[in-house]
């Protein structure tokens, strides 16, 4: 059987990544440019100075992944690229860029939800064993989601309010850590201990998460131990903060697991990368004798090799798009 080797475009936020996947499992080049050194002076990514670098960055960006591999247009199968969600701006860069070279070579445009891409770095790292769940735990989402066969998505529920990163940065951000604050908070939990008192958001049988009172509850704890002229032992906040959101998370998890009575779970997104959440994660795996798969740190923040893993599973689906084909800033996965 002839290869497949997939070219993949990621711009949705701040980060512009060309990759080139073969079979939809084996990375052959990936190059990333970050702007984080640029919205860290911000305190947070700030759309139009994302825009303007991605259009800097992209023709370099592609230049170099092709350098890398070694090869050129006419070794790929096709092009896959992140249509959405993210920031509408970036990711008309990248989806501009992708429909340009469609264009040009007549390979075909393969449309890949952002999160569809998240999902499928797990396939990186071991084949897909289904039926499985997948936990989606990013800035912009916390969702559970039942896949039977490869591009099946099934949304069991998700948050309703604040994603866990968007709460991770905001969290950081009263306590004066700059962006990107979740690391720093992770890094302070393993430090400190639970010792502030805090709720236990949707403490339910649902599959949906609400992290907005508990990010209420940190600001209030902030705010009242300074009136009241009190240090404020960052660790011991960060610490009793994680432990909450692990537990929520993990008991939600674990429930959808039994339910659907999966043995396989895939972590991803962003927040996949967060060592506490990790931890107890595979503690509970264990535990239920639950198989569990977990991106490799370089592939849970955003990235091209996963667009191009996913697009893999999309070509073979038949998911081919015409050049009209719009980014969106907001879609659910399907």
């Amino acid at each position: 059987m002839k290869d497949t080797y997939i070219l993949g475009i990621e711009s949705s936020c701040d980060e512009t990544s060309v990759s080139i996947v073969k079979n939809g499992k084996e990375e052959i080049a990936t190059v990333i440019s970050s702007q984080i050194d640029i919205h860290k002076n911000y305190g947070g990514v700030v759309p139009e100075i994302a825009s303007r670098q991605h259009i800097k960055n992209i023709s370099i960006v592609l230049e170099e992944c092709f350098h890398q591999a070694n090869m050129d247009l006419s070794d790929i199968s096709a092009i896959a690229i992140t249509y959405g969600p993210g920031l509408i701006g970036s990711l008309l860069i990248g989806l501009e860029a992708a429909k340009t070279l469609s264009f040009v070579t007549q390979k075909p445009l393969v449309p890949v939800h952002h999160i569809a891409g998240h999902i499928y770095a797990n396939n990186l790292m071991e084949e897909l064993k289904f039926p499985l769940i997948a936990l989606v735990v990013s800035g912009g989402h916390t969702e559970l989601i039942y896949m039977k066969d490869h591009y099946n998505f099934e949304k069991l529920g998700g948050t309703l309010d604040d994603a866990v990163g968007e709460c991770y940065d905001k969290v950081a951000r009263v306590l004066g850590i700059p962006y990107p604050g979740g690391p720093e908070i992770d890094r302070l939990a393993s430090l400190g201990k639970p010792t502030y008192s805090l709720p236990h958001p949707l403490k339910d049988d649902s599959y949906n998460f609400s992290f907005s009172g508990l990010k209420s509850a940190v600001i209030n704890l902030v705010h009242n131990e300074e009136q009241r002229h009190c240090e404020i032992r960052k660790e011991d906040v960060a610490t009793s903060f994680q432990q909450v959101v692990i537990d929520t998370i993990v008991a939600k998890t674990m429930h959808a697991v039994k339910e659907k009575e999966v043995s396989h779970l895939i972590i991803a997104g962003g927040v996949a990368a967060n060592k506490g959440l990790r931890k107890a994660l595979q503690e509970a795996c264990e535990k239920n004798q639950i198989h569990l798969t977990i991106p490799a740190m370089k592939y849970c923040t955003d990235n091209a090799t996963m667009i191009a893993a996913a697009g893999y599973y999309a070509y073979r689906k038949g998911r081919i798009a015409s050049l009209d084909l719009n980014s969106k800033s907001t879609d659910d996965l399907k």
